[in-house]
């Protein structure tokens, strides 16, 4: 192949990219976006309308000049992703169209990851479960992305926490289900689907923290994504904080995950409760429809003492951590993400008061703080963004 027509593919999938992320786009948009020039650019957009890519959508906002055209990714192109979201118990799954809209719902199973010996086979019968109810033949899938949690090396495709045995996942996967696969840690494809559709859109350095069952951190400098040498970058849970001095999962003590993860919180309102603590939990936990953390969270937001003292509790840890990332990072945003932000600005208050206490004024008052707003779907838009990245339109 060619420097030239490498070249070329190059630019279509930069194209294609910028009006997944942005919507419609015009010519000089795509041409600063791309950094390319005018013609080169509009040959590329001439050859991605005939084969119906994208397609011509309408005049952009006057400048006081004659108003450009748009072009939008076409949502008729039968093209489309699917975008699995994996964490330690629980997976979900659904398909995209190029317009990012749903082309059938998402669909959750009861899977739990960890000591479970067979949990990428499940893994793959699930996703073949919505493969096959979705009829869609696999010539139209563009790929299949995976969000997942642990510690993932990305060059070596191994993800250590809960599939050591099992060499480069990515490929391994490809080949049970027939299509290209697309693996990364769950912190980082969620901070993708912050930076390109929710709270990090339109800043350079931001901390995204990804609060769910465990603690977890993507990180944006200079407006791309930072992995890291292996893709080990941002093992925020693991930073040693913690009051207590309980084992964590990573076999070491003190990390911050055993004092602030929503599995953690869960079990100390468990504890609480056997005390002799009042709470609306106490009926909540015995509803199996919804996982025990979900409750905590609708719990919390209804304004249950309990609930809401848990979570100030694991928002401190939080906040002491963050005061760290503060003082070397010097991030111009940190947005609060994951399953937990469901929560809202519960965990504020408390984040705050610890970043006061611990953070150089000078630092943290060039920081903001925001909790996304993309709800619990945000780490199905990152898997899906880890199709868009990588596959080959």
């Amino acid at each position: 192949m060619t420097a030239k027509i490498l070249k070329q593919q190059h630019l279509r999938k930069a194209i294609l990219r910028q009006l997944y992320y942005n919507g419609a786009l015009s010519l000089a948009d795509l041409c600063t976006m791309t950094s390319k020039s005018l013609p080169v650019v509009s040959s590329s957009v001439l050859a991605l309308l005939e084969e119906r890519y994208i397609v011509e959508y309408g005049l952009a906002p006057s400048t006081g000049g004659r108003r450009p055209i748009t072009y939008l990714l076409n949502r008729e192109k039968n093209s489309f992703i699917l975008a699995v979201a994996v964490d330690q118990l629980e997976t979900r799954i659904c398909i995209f169209n190029l317009g990012n809209e749903l082309v059938q719902p998402i669909k959750s199973f009861r899977l739990e990851i960890s000591q479970n010996p067979i949990a990428i086979d499940n893994l793959v019968a699930c996703i073949k479960q919505v493969l096959t109810e979705s009829k869609l033949p696999a010539d139209q899938i563009l790929g299949v992305g995976i969000a997942m949690p642990g510690v993932y090396n990305m060059k070596e495709g191994i993800n250590h926490t809960f599939f050591p045995d099992h060499q480069h996942l990515p490929k391994h996967l490809s080949r049970k289900l027939g299509l290209p696969v697309y693996v990364d840690n769950d912190s980082r494809a969620i901070a993708m689907a912050e930076l390109n559709f929710g709270t990090a859109k339109g800043y350079k350095d931001v901390m995204v923290v990804n609060i769910g069952w465990g603690i977890g951190l993507g990180m944006i400098v200079d407006g791309a994504l930072f992995s890291g040498h292996n893709g080990y970058a941002g093992e925020f849970s693991h930073i040693p904080l913690a009051n207590s001095n309980n084992l964590c999962s990573c076999g070491k003590r003190g990390c911050l995950e055993v004092d602030a993860s929503l599995l953690v919180l869960v079990e100390k309102a468990k504890r609480e409760m056997m005390i002799g603590a009042k709470s609306k939990l106490e009926q909540l936990f015995q509803d199996d429809h919804n996982l025990s953390g979900e409750h905590l969270l609708n719990a919390a937001r209804s304004g249950d003492p309990l609930a809401v003292s848990l979570l100030a509790e694991g928002g401190f840890m939080i906040g002491k951590g963050l005061a760290t990332l503060i003082h070397i990072m010097n991030p111009e945003r940190i947005v609060l993400s994951g399953r937990g932000a469901a929560a809202g600005k519960i965990w504020l208050a408390p984040i705050h008061q610890a970043i006061n206490e611990f953070c150089i004024p000078r630092l943290s008052e060039q920081t903001t703080i925001a909790v996304s707003d993309l709800s619990k779907e945000v780490q199905l838009l990152g898997a899906a963004a880890l199709v868009v990245e990588q596959c080959d339109f």
